[in-house]
């Protein structure tokens, strides 16, 4: 029904969410852009879910950040964008957002170790879905279906598209324990200006306000092996979500932790929903991660525990310019 396919704009389904958080975050938090080992950094992501239960559901992200060091350099500035395409279901409802992002990183340490970070983040957001591809109690009669049949919907449903702003603002602390654990906490508040969301011109549905809690942290183990653990909590409207989990990390060519090579293996959990093994390969400037939902949710009959399988693409690196930050800060490196 109409009910079930839109039902989701004000519900579980307001925002996407991703196994591979850590990918995407101006997504996860903007005040986490900017917190990696280089100048630039771009990120893709791909997340196909459902397959064994109905249309798939598909999303696509994509992300470039770059670092400016400013002043005496202690400081820097990330400016990054997002892009995301999400397209769910039978109704094929579908959303596009296009999110500037702005990061100010303060040095709070001499040897430019620990950093507080302030970010922001706000861009436009296009949603539709396809009326041709639904189905409504009043086409059946006498248990047959008629296509051509009046569906009793013409006279509610306003529009099959539209669009509005959004903006959100988080703010992060990454620092160092000891000699090289690095780590960092952060929080942030999405939707804060409240956008109306209805194919029904009711003005008085807005997408819930979402908060999210952050953490990250790598820890050495010995010469060439490190434990890098991320976790992420949000809720939004009557929906929480909570996902944690790690990666143990092997260095490669005999460069210790300060590898950029380096084979990752781990699982992740989503509360309720899924185990998420997890796979990475570290080459230099070049990141692929892999990863698939095991579904242990109520669902698990019907998907037969199938849930979505993700894959992630980074290349991040250092300008040749003395603009670059590559002797200014001291990076996190996750």
């Amino acid at each position: 029904s109409l009910v079930l396919a839109l039902c989701c704009i004000h519900a579980k389904g307001q925002d996407i969410h991703l196994s591979q958080f850590a990918e995407t975050p101006i997504l996860r938090n903007p005040a986490l852009i900017g917190l990696f080992n280089g100048d630039v950094r771009v990120q893709a992501v791909y997340r196909n879910q459902w397959n064994s239960v109905t249309i798939p559901y598909q999303t696509g992200t994509m992300s470039g950040e770059m670092k400016f060091p400013i002043g005496n350099h202690n400081d820097h500035v990330t400016a990054g964008m997002q892009l995301t395409y999400d397209r769910a279901g039978t109704s094929r409802l579908q959303a596009v957002q296009i999110l500037p992002a702005i990061n100010y990183h303060k040095s709070l340490s001499n040897d430019k170790s620990s950093f507080l970070s302030l970010g922001f983040m706000g861009g436009f957001v296009q949603r539709q879905f396809d009326p041709t591809h639904l189905t409504f109690n009043n086409q059946y009669t006498n248990g047959r279906f008629d296509p051509y049949a009046p569906t009793g919907e013409e006279g509610r449903l306003a529009r099959v598209g539209y669009h509005y702003w959004d903006a959100g603002v988080g703010m992060s602390y990454n620092g160092v324990l000891g000699e090289a654990t690095n780590y960092f906490v952060g929080a942030a508040y999405y939707h804060f200006n409240k956008p109306k969301v209805s194919f029904y011109n009711d003005k008085t549905i807005v997408l819930d306000p979402k908060l999210s809690f952050n953490l990250g942290i790598t820890v050495p183990v010995s010469e060439r092996v490190k434990v890098i653990a991320h976790y992420n909590q949000l809720h939004q409207g009557a929906y929480s979500e909570y996902i944690g989990g790690a990666l143990i990390g092997y260095g490669l060519m005999d460069q210790g932790l300060e590898s950029d090579r380096g084979m990752y293996g781990g699982l992740f959990l989503r509360w309720n929903d899924a185990i998420v093994p997890m796979m990475r390969l570290d080459m230099g400037a070049y990141e692929i991660g892999i990863s698939y939902d095991v579904n242990i949710s109520r669902l698990r009959t019907a998907s037969q525990a199938m849930g979505g399988f993700e894959i992630s693409m980074v290349f991040k690196n250092f300008l040749n310019s003395r603009n670059s930050t590559l002797n200014s800060v001291t990076c996190p490196r996750f």
